[in-house]
This record gives structure tokens, sequence and C-alpha cells, in this order.
């Protein structure tokens, strides 16, 4: 038998076993259906993108079918998660979304940036501002203004910021991070002041899902599972796009100007554009990541978006592990968990949760978090992990 005819038979039996356990232990023929939908999803999108041809031949075609596999089993998962859980993973994915934009700008290009969580505002309160004057919009349109107002400040930072080097650009960024909250306070009109602004409108879960479930189930746990659905079909798309850039013409120039601009220059790489274009697209995640947050916690507050945001940001990608795609997904979950690991050192210890050094706990974890993992893991977790893959594969090759 050949690997194809393998593959296919392993995908076809998990189908055929998914869907009659579904159909078996399932309470509703609605639980049985939605159960063998994500089975036959999941079957096919694995058996497409692990076929040898389609990774040589269609890499792209590949990283699609990888990435509707992952967000379905994901998005199936959240189904039987608790409401807590769901809104931490969303957090978390909203994060990595960030993360990655920043891994991208700093891991590839080679560009410093501390006010990644500033254009994290930026979606933020495009989104917020947004939804209060067209409450009707649908999500996705408002994702996108997000994302195009966060591209287009990243277009108006990143245009002097080719002109500035090293630790030069890291304090033009700086400089927009601290003055960031200050600004928005200072359009009271449009960004609600000091108080920020709420959404007129939560968000709710459509008809079709509210009917998967029991009659009786609570409101919050639809409302909460649709929103974390919302998030990771973005995390999903985000995540895709950025695989494809990191693969692609512009991703192999960004590393070529990070590693020799003077090389790159001589083989026709444009520096000022490719590296405006890195900010552009960084600043376009991070917007991103902002205004799903905005969705998650149905209001935005100029407070939550400021310079310790930026610290903690380059702190969680360093840890995860720069210019790495997954190294993104470990920061965002690191994140998303961090409140919660701090609420338990906290109650453990007998801390006064109201006091200042519990208020002041988060930055410290995370900056003795960076130290220990600058000292003894440079590349951090995600870039340890691949580097020890590498050894011993080369450790196989000489035996």
């Amino acid at each position: 038998m050949s690997a194809v005819a393998r593959r296919g038979a392993v995908a076809l039996g998990g189908l055929v076993v998914a869907v009659a356990l579904g159909f078996a232990l399932a309470p509703r023929t609605s639980d049985a259906v939605a159960v063998a939908a994500v089975a036959a999803v999941a079957a096919v999108g694995g058996f497409v993108g692990s076929l040898p041809t389609v990774r040589a031949e269609h890499p792209a075609l590949a990283r699609a079918m990888l990435t509707v596999v992952l967000v379905d089993l994901v998005v199936f998962a959240t189904a039987f998660l608790s409401v807590p859980t769901d809104f931490n993973l969303a957090t978390g994915a909203g994060m990595a979304i960030v993360l990655l934009g920043l891994s991208f700008l700093t891991g590839a290009s080679g560009q410093i940036s501390i006010g990644n969580g500033a254009f994290m505002g930026v979606g933020a309160f495009a989104t917020a501002i947004w939804a209060n004057h067209h409450a009707t919009t649908p999500i996705v349109v408002t994702l996108l203004i997000s994302v195009a107002v966060g591209a287009l400040f990243g277009l108006l930072l990143g245009l002097p910021a080719t002109r500035l080097r090293g630790p030069y650009l890291a304090g033009m960024t700086l400089a927009f991070a601290v003055a960031f909250p200050a600004i928005l306070s200072s359009f009271n009109s449009w960004t609600g002041g000091d108080s920020g602004l709420q959404l007129p409108n939560s968000v709710t879960a459509p008809p079709w899902l509210v009917g998967l479930f029991h009659a009786g189930t609570p409101t919050l746990t639809t409302d909460t599972l649709w929103l974390t659905d919302v998030v990771m079909v973005a995390t999903g798309v985000a995540f895709f796009f950025m695989a494809n850039l990191f693969a692609s013409r512009t991703g192999r120039a960004m590393r070529l100007v990070r590693d020799n601009d003077v090389a790159a220059e001589l083989v026709g790489v444009a520096l000022p554009r490719t590296r405006v274009i890195a900010f552009v697209i960084s600043a376009a995640y991070a917007a991103l990541g902002g205004a799903l947050w905005t969705l998650l916690n149905n209001s935005v507050s100029p407070a939550t978006y400021g310079f310790a945001l930026s610290i903690t940001i380059l702190a969680v990608i360093v840890i995860g592990g720069i210019g790495t795609i997954s190294g993104a997904i470990i920061g965002g979950v690191v994140y998303a968990y961090s409140t919660n690991v701090i609420a338990w050192f906290v109650a453990r210890t007998g801390l006064n949760p109201q006091g200042n050094l519990a208020s002041q706990l988060n930055g410290i974890i995370f900056g003795a978090l960076l130290i220990v993992t600058m000292m003894f893991s440079p590349l951090g977790i995600a870039g340890t992990i691949r580097h020890l893959r590498q050894r011993r594969a080369l450790a196989r090759e000489r035996r």
C-alpha cells in the first residue's frame, strides 16, 4: 500500500470512528451532526495537507489545510470548556496575534519596537469608536477597519523610523508608548477620556449556535463561546498569512536586511520600503489583537494600553521565542494564564491583593522571567526547542 493510500485509510477510519461515536453518544441528532462535521473537516484537511506533493508543490495550500484542521479542533474543544477558560484562551489568542506581529518586526526585520502596546490601543479604540457610531456593522468589517487604522498609524510611525537604528528607534517607539494614554485622554469627545468607551451592544451568539445547546443554557455561556470562536478563527487567519509571509520573498528580504543591510541593498532590496512594510504589518497585527480584546471586554480604557503593556509584550515574546511563529503561541498561552498564576501566588503567600506589591507582581514576575530567559535560554522557549532538535538531527547524521 502506498503512503498516500495509507494516509487516506487513516483519515477515512478516523472519520468513521468519530461519526459513529458521535451518533452513539450524543444526546441529540444536532450534536451528532456537529461532531460529524468537525470530524469531516479535520479528516479532509489533515489528509490533503499531509500529502507530500501538496507540501512540496503547494506549500501555501498545505499551510491552509493545517490551519483549518487546528482551528476546527480548537473551536470544537471550546464547546466543552468553562466560560473562564474560554475567556482566557481568547485573551491569549488576541495577545498571540500581537506577539506574532512584533516577532515579525523584530525577529525577521531586526527593528526594535517598544510601542506595540500603543498600536494595540489604536485598534482597540478604533473598534470602540466605530461601534459607537455604526453599531450594526458586521464584526468582520469592524475588525478590518481597525486593522486598516492600525496599519495607517504604523505607516506614519514607520516612515521616520527608516532613518533610525537600534536604541534611537527603540526610543522613538518608547515615546509613542508613553504618550499614547495622554493623547487618548486629550480627545475626550472621541475616546471618552480617562474612563474610556463602552460598546453600545455586546456581541451575542447567533441563533444556530444557541440551538446546539440545551434549553436553559445561560446566555453568558453561548455568547462567550461565540466570541471565543470568532477570536480563534481570526487568530488562525492571522497566523496563516504570517506563515506565508515568513516563507515569501518579502520575508526573505526582511531577514536579509536584518542580517546584513549592505548586502541586501547590493542585491536590490529597497531598505526604506522593506522597513516600512515591517512596521505596517506589525502595527496591523497589534491593532487586530486590540480590536479583539475590545470585543471580549465590551469596553476599552486608555489605562489598559499604557507603557507597561508594551514592556509586557516585549518580555512575553522574548520568553516565547522571538522570530518564530510557535513562540507567539507560547507567549500567548503564558500571558493568558499569568493572571491566574499571580492570583494563586497571592492567595498562597497571604499578600494583600489590594497592596502595592500585589499590584506590581505582574511586572515583577515577567521581568524576572525575562532575565532568566536571557541568561539561560536567549533564543526563548521555541528557539531553544528548535535548536535542540537541530543538534539532535546533526548527531543522528554523524552516526
